[in-house]
């Protein structure tokens, strides 16, 4: 018979392994909350990095006084020394009862030892690995909403997404917010009410602006982010990552179904539209104009300039009228 849900988080020995830091935590939260509503007197050790030595675990899992249940965690397992990895080997092939070992484990080739060992002795597995691609993060929103039992439209999800920018944990607290906070289908007008003031800021919004050829409104727009604080090097990126976007989708295989061509660009299917639709105006040699204007801007908010506002504003300047070399012919 199958193991309940529940019952697997009690697994006296537990691998969460990967490097995103909100599931990992969040990973650890849910086996320590079954754990306490089996016994609400569980012991809980949360060993920070480092902070397990040789001889500790012996009497970390020794049994209690008042025979409650344990929880160990072992933060950065891949970090601990040999003599207390020789020591952990050594106590998953035993583990003492009431005792549930949690390792958390960047992955990866170093502390791999601790991985086999724990695989071998059938540790339950935990999978947290680091969201990079835009697909995942969206993915993620739409779950976060899902889970607190929310509907939001995909335009929602991604104008969230935009708007706060990639980090798992503030994407996390901007769904939790929406959530508490609206009734009905969160739409992306919902998202706009909360946000538009931090979208608004971005750097990849005076991007957008400044790649369509809009410089007036980019300029408008790379005030205010100055203004609230975005960094100019985020700035820079931002415009960088536009700009080479616009090379990529402008020389892609015209041939290509749209699903293909945003696998191969290694882009949400939305973006490769958006970029589609900012790729007018376009020639070779703007992109390679554009990308001069931004290397020089990249040195001057980089020290090798007295004044990165202005350098920033000559960029956006020269993106934008990059933008309309098609049209200037």
């Amino acid at each position: 018979m199958a193991r309940k849900p529940s019952e697997d988080l009690l697994s006296p020995l537990t691998l969460i392994v990967g490097q995103e830091e909100l599931l990992l935590d969040r990973s650890v939260a849910q086996i320590v909350a079954a754990a306490r509503a089996a016994d609400a007197d569980t012991d809980v050790r949360d060993l920070q990095p480092g902070m397990l030595q040789s001889g500790m675990l012996s009497e970390l899992t020794s049994p209690s006084l008042f025979s409650e249940r344990k929880v160990i965690v072992v933060r950065a397992a891949q970090d601990t020394g040999a003599d207390v990895v020789k020591e952990i080997k050594a106590y998953v092939e035993d583990p003492a009862p009431d005792v549930m070992l949690v390792l958390v484990h960047a992955g990866g080739v170093k502390g791999k030892a601790l991985l086999d060992a724990g695989k071998k002795a059938g540790a339950r597995e935990v999978a947290c690995p680091k969201l990079t691609k835009p697909a995942d993060k969206l993915a993620f929103v739409r779950a976060e909403f899902r889970s607190s039992g929310r509907s939001a439209s995909e335009d929602a999800c991604r104008a969230l997404l935009d708007s706060v920018g990639g980090d798992l944990r503030e994407l996390a607290s901007a769904c939790s917010q929406l959530a508490a906070d609206t009734e009905g289908t969160i739409d992306e007008t919902v998202v706009a009410r909360y946000y538009t003031g931090r979208a608004e800021s971005t750097g990849f919004q005076v991007a957008d602006l400044a790649v369509a050829g809009r410089a007036a409104d980019a300029l408008g727009q790379l005030r205010w982010a100055l203004a609230v604080g975005e960094k100019p090097t985020g700035i820079v990126f931002a415009l960088a990552s536009g700009v080479r976007a616009i090379g990529r989708v402008a020389t892609a295989d015209r041939s290509l179904r749209p699903a293909d061509l945003a696998r191969e660009l290694g882009m949400p299917p939305w973006k490769v539209d958006r970029v589609r639709q900012q790729v007018r105006g376009w020639t070779g040699d703007g992109v390679a104009a554009a990308l001069r204007a931004i290397a020089e801007a990249d040195a001057a908010v980089k020290g090798g300039s007295g004044d990165p506002a202005y350098a920033l504003e000559q960029c956006v300047v020269a993106v934008a009228r990059a933008a309309r070399s098609q049209n200037q012919r």
